[in-house]
């Protein structure tokens, strides 16, 4: 079987996923930084990587757990500098977002990793917004951006970035949050979510991954949100799932990342096919796929060839992620009428 269990499809299941417009709920943008580009801009902006080579640089992405995987993530973020740099990281993952059949993508970054550095705000949004652009322009790919806060830095520093980002709050569609579950719980930062759904925002959260079921219900009552990224640890708790089926909230799950940061042993033990039959709104996505071996496609491929989803459930999933996205009701209308022509085959 290859890495992406595509070996073990078969040719119906394999082309469904391949024609299936797909909506992506849950992926980084600094985690698309694949390494060949990461030493591209670091040459141009007279950047010093940790790395010799890019082939030393993927030999890190051994992960043992969230942490050590972060740690080779913020190091790489040093080679974006520019409002251009962030221009060409996003075209760069449309690119390959557009390979997939992705129509429709919500992506995260976190203005902290860049501030804190000293790159000004509007570089970070405005090469961004600039790459979302070019991508729609060129592939027919709807974006809606989504500022995440990282939750290992105190809650006064997500005040200050939210207030920094205030001139750009129009061109966002909700804010999030991610970085190490461990030791740093949603509450404190319930306050600076409630501004940013004053503001108009939505809200989305990571929850679920290192912490446990009952995480996702805390991080649920304090920062209101519509969306729980990963989310899996819900299906060790019946309580938690069936809260979840009956709100309606989506979990945006990333099959590829749980195995290769070690949150499941193996891709058999992945709980998306449960929390589908439990009537959990789940969605299928990459998180940080420079680093975890493959984008959405090969998501959908290695989940489905482990938990042998059929034509239905792999409907199902991409349904609930267009219902699940913050895309317009026009929008979501003709990503569902896409959707019925490629099920239909």
């Amino acid at each position: 079987m290859g890495q992406d269990g595509h070996e073990a499809l078969s040719p119906q299941i394999a082309k469904l996923i391949d024609r299936l417009p797909k909506v992506e709920l849950h992926v980084h943008l600094e985690g698309t930084l694949e390494p060949e580009l990461a030493f591209r801009l670091a040459r141009r902006n007279g950047v010093r990587l940790p790395f010799r080579s890019v082939r030393e640089m993927r030999a890190a992405y051994d992960f043992s757990d969230l942490q050590s995987f972060l740690d080779v993530y913020y190091a790489a973020c040093a080679a974006l500098v520019t409002r251009e740099d962030f221009r060409e990281l996003t075209a760069a993952y449309l690119d390959r977002a557009h390979a997939d059949r992705v129509r429709h993508v919500e992506p995260f970054f976190d203005p902290q990793t860049h501030t804190e550095r000293g790159i000004p705000m509007g570089d970070v949004i405005g090469g961004i917004l600039d790459g979302l652009a070019e991508g729609e322009k060129r592939y027919g790919i709807t974006s809606g951006l989504i500022l995440s806060f990282l939750r290992h830095l105190p809650p006064e520093s997500a005040d200050a970035t939210l207030a920094e980002a205030e001139p750009w709050l129009d061109k966002l569609v909700a804010v999030g949050l991610d970085s190490s579950e461990r030791g740093f719980p949603p509450e404190p930062f319930a306050g600076t979510f409630a501004r940013a759904r004053t503001g108009g925002l939505r809200a989305v959260a990571h929850a679920g991954e290192e912490g446990e079921a009952q995480l996702v219900a805390r991080t649920l009552d304090a920062l209101q949100v519509s969306r729980i990224d990963h989310g899996v640890r819900a299906a060790d708790d019946i309580t938690v799932m069936r809260r979840l089926a009956e709100s309606g909230v989506v979990l945006t799950a990333c099959p590829n990342s749980n195995v290769r940061l070690r949150v499941l042993a193996s891709m058999d033990q992945s709980p998306v096919k449960k929390l589908l039959d439990a009537g959990v709104a789940v969605t299928i996505n990459s998180d940080d796929p420079a680093y975890f071996g493959g984008y959405i496609g090969a998501n959908y491929r290695a989940v489905a060839a482990a938990l042998d989803l059929d034509a239905d459930d792999l409907v199902r999933l991409a349904a609930n992620a267009i219902d699940g996205s913050f895309a317009p009701d026009n929008r979501k209308l003709e990503l569902h009428s896409e959707l019925a022509i490629a099920s239909a085959g």
